[in-house]
């Protein structure tokens, strides 16, 4: 796939803590079109789901789960309508976005590679919080409020695999066990090791074209402070890379997420540029 699409979707409606909106601008900012150009992609920006931001919604008393639904359909029917040979990048913006990326995406079965420190496999009923960021998953698995599982629902439990978890709700534990979701805490990464891991994901799910869904709170806050719902103990900067590297070596990505980037929290655009940086070794870049 010589072709790469990107769209941002500059929303922050689904999460806890303002500021994830502007992730799609750090990350062009961090200079991802290049990176990509320069490993010998035509790349092109198609800009940005419009959003309509919170500000505006409170003062109309608007419905944040409408308002997100909206979003995720937009980018779904986005997606949709690329030609299957061109491969999405999609910047968010908080992870409910993934809703409508892999919705958008999936053309028959797709394997999901969801790397991050949370199960995102909350409902309305399970969640304590209530943010609509905790429950993209669980959403394309047809779980959770109607309104969202009749759009997007995409994936089957068994084509999905967690990596990098470190923090799970109760009621969430108890949907993925269900569900029989494969999840690689951070307790497996530190006994079997990443290489391991994805070998395994990519047996696992053989025979499927993947979509990456990358959460930069699945990596150690002390390389990304930049994030909303920081978790100690997650994935170092090899660790990370290592797992990009062989999953790119297979030959099955076709699609990405880069979400939950928040410079308003960050140092520097660190948190940006590290997703940079791992978004290339996904798509090829490699040491030697």
């Amino acid at each position: 796939m010589e072709r790469i699409a990107v769209i941002g979707v500059p929303m922050d409606l689904g999460a806890g803590r303002r500021g994830v909106d502007m992730g799609p601008s750090a990350l062009r900012y961090a200079r991802l079109l290049e990176e990509l150009e320069a490993l010998g992609y035509e790349v092109e920006d198609l800009g940005d789901v419009p959003v309509s931001p919170a500000e505006v919604l409170r003062r109309q008393k608007g419905d944040y789960l409408e308002q997100v639904r909206q979003a995720a359909l937009a980018l779904k029917e986005r997606l949709a309508a690329l030609p299957q040979e061109v491969l999405p990048v999609v910047l968010g913006g908080d992870h409910s976005l993934a809703m409508g990326s892999v919705s958008g995406v999936a053309r028959g079965r797709v394997g999901v590679v969801w790397v991050d420190a949370h199960g995102d496999f909350n409902t309305l009923e399970t969640s304590p919080s209530g943010n609509i960021h905790g429950m993209p998953l669980a959403v394309l698995c047809g779980l959770g409020h109607p309104r969202l599982t009749e759009a997007f629902r995409a994936v089957e439990p068994e084509d999905v695999v967690l990596i990098g978890v470190r923090s799970l709700d109760p009621g969430e534990k108890r949907l993925l066990r269900e569900a029989g979701v494969s999840i690689y805490t951070m307790h497996q990464v530190d006994r079997l090791g990443v290489a391991r891991i994805a070998e395994e994901v990519l047996e696992r799910l053989e025979g499927l074209p993947l979509h990456v869904s990358l959460d930069a709170d699945v990596l150690d806050p002390a390389l990304a402070p930049g994030v909303g719902t920081p978790v100690p103990g997650g994935l170092t900067y090899r660790e990370a890379h290592l797992l990009m590297e062989i999953l790119a070596q297979s030959g099955r990505v076709r699609s990405l997420d880069l979400v939950e980037v928040n410079p308003v929290l960050d140092e520097r655009n660190r948190t940006a540029e590290m997703m940079v940086g791992l978004a290339s070794s996904l798509l090829g870049k490699r040491i030697l």
